[in-house]
C-alpha cells in the first residue's frame, strides 16, 4: 500500500459542508411552520438535523483516517448484520411503521433505517468481489445472475416493509458497479427485460403504485389526491424565478406541499432561492461527483475503485431521482437528496459514506 497523502481530498471536504450547511438552512426554513404546529417549536426539525449532522460529520472524520482495506475485511460481516436488521425491522414490536412502511428500528423519535445502511454495506460487499472476481463478471452464469441475485434478495427483503426508493437506488448503483466491472451491454438488456416484468408485476400488484404512475404522467387527473405532491412542487417552482421569493419566504411550506423537509426540499430551495439557488445547488453536487470520480479513477487498486465508484455512484442516483421527482420528470419515490434533506439514518449514512471516499482519496494517485 502506498504512502498516505498528508491530507485527504479538500475540494471534497469543502463542497460536502457546503451542501450540509445549506441542507440545515433549509430544513429550518422549510419546517420551522410545520415544527410550530405539531411540536410547538419552530427549531424543531431544525436541532434534530444539527445533531444528526454532528454525529454524521463526527463519523466522516473519523472513517476519513481508516484505511478503506479495513472495509474489505468486514465486507462480508457487514452484509450480514444488514440482512438480520432488514428480517428484524419486519417483527411487530421491532421494526417501528411510518408511511405505512415498516423501515425503522428504534425506540421513540430515535431510530435507524436498516434498508439505508444495507446500501452502503452492498456497495462495500460488491467492490471486494468484483475486485476478485472481475473476470467471472463477463459471464452470465458464473458473473452477473449470482452477483445480481444477491442484490436483489436484498430488493425483495426492502420491499416488504416496503421502500421501493431505497431499494431502486440500492439496485441502480449496483447495477453502475458491475456495469463499470465490464459486464456485458446484452446480459444487460436481457436482465433489463426481466426487471421490467418484475417492476411491472410491483405496480399491477399495489394500487398506489399504480396510481403513483398515473400522477406522473398526468397529475392534473387527480389534483387532490394521487397527483397533489407533484402539483404542489410545480407550484413551488414556477414562482421562484431567477432570484426566488426569499429565504424563508415559501408559500408551499405552509400546508400546501407534505413534508417540505425531505422528499421536496429542493422545491422549497428553488422557491425561496429561484433559479440562481437551485443551479448553485446542482454545481455543488456535480463538483461532487468529479471528485468522486477522479478518486475512483486513481485509486491504487481495484477495490478502492469500485468503492469510490459505488459511493459516488450511489449519490448522483438519489440526487437525479430526488430532482427528478421534483420537476415532475420522474414518479413520487419517496428518495430524499442527499446533505439537505432532514432525517437521521440517510444523513448520517451519506457523511460516512464520503468519510470512506476521502481515505481511499489519501491513496489515490490524481
Amino acid at each position: 500500500m502506498p504512502a498516505t497523502k498528508s491530507t485527504p481530498d479538500i475540494i471534497m471536504i469543502v463542497v460536502t459542508l457546503m451542501l450540509l450547511s445549506i441542507g440545515i438552512i433549509m430544513v429550518y426554513s422549510a419546517s420551522a411552520d410545520l415544527g410550530l404546529y405539531k411540536f410547538d417549536d419552530a427549531f424543531f426539525f431544525a436541532k434534530r438535523q444539527l445533531l444528526f449532522a454532528g454525529v454524521g460529520i463526527a463519523a466522516m472524520f473519523f472513517i476519513m483516517n481508516i484505511n478503506y482495506m479495513t472495509w474489505r475485511v468486514w465486507s462480508k460481516i457487514l452484509l450480514i448484520i444488514c440482512f438480520v436488521l432488514l428480517i428484524a425491522v419486519l417483527v411487530p414490536g421491532i421494526g417501528m411503521v411510518r408511511g405505512g412502511a415498516r423501515s425503522w428500528i428504534g425506540v421513540g423519535a430515535f431510530s435507524i433505517q436498516p434498508s439505508e445502511f444495507m446500501k452502503l454495506a452492498m456497495i462495500t460487499f460488491l467492490a471486494k468481489y468484483l475486485s476478485e472476481h472481475q473476470k467471472k463478471i463477463t459471464s452470465l452464469k458464473k458473473g452477473l445472475v449470482p452477483t445480481l441475485g444477491l442484490v436483489m434478495i436484498a430488493f425483495g427483503m426492502i420491499m416488504l416493509q416496503p421502500d421501493l426508493g431505497t431499494g431502486a437506488v440500492m439496485v441502480g448503483t449496483s447495477i453502475v458497479m458491475v456495469f463499470v466491472a465490464g459486464a456485458r451491454i446484452s446480459h444487460f438488456v436481457g436482465m433489463a427485460l426481466i426487471g421490467l416484468i418484475g417492476l411491472a408485476g410491483l405496480i399491477i400488484s399495489a394500487p398506489y403504485r399504480i396510481k403513483r404512475i398515473t400522477s406522473f404522467l398526468d397529475p392534473w387527473s387527480d389534483p387532490l389526491g394521487s397527483g397533489f405532491q407533484i402539483i404542489q412542487s410545480l407550484y413551488s417552482l414556477g414562482p421562484g424565478g431567477l432570484l426566488g421569493l426569499g429565504l424563508g419566504q415559501s408559500r408551499q411550506k405552509f400546508g400546501y406541499l407534505p413534508e417540505p423537509q425531505t422528499d421536496f426540499i429542493f422545491a422549497i430551495l428553488s422557491e425561496e432561492l429561484g433559479f440562481i439557488g437551485a443551479i448553485f445547488v446542482l454545481i455543488l453536487f456535480s463538483l461532487l461527483l468529479w471528485r468522486g470520480i477522479r478518486i475512483a479513477l486513481g485509486a491504487p487498486d481495484l477495490f478502492g475503485s469500485f468503492l469510490a465508484i459505488g459511493i459516488i455512484g450511489m449519490v448522483a442516483i438519489q440526487v437525479m431521482i430526488n430532482i427528478g421527482v421534483v420537476t415532475g420528470l420522474m414518479p413520487v419515490t419517496g428518495i430524499t437528496l442527499p446533505f439537505l434533506s432532514y432525517g437521521g439514518s440517510s444523513l448520517t449514512l451519506m457523511l460516512a459514506s464520503i468519510g470512506v471516499i476521502l481515505n481511499i482519496s489519501r491513496y489515490s494517485r490524481y
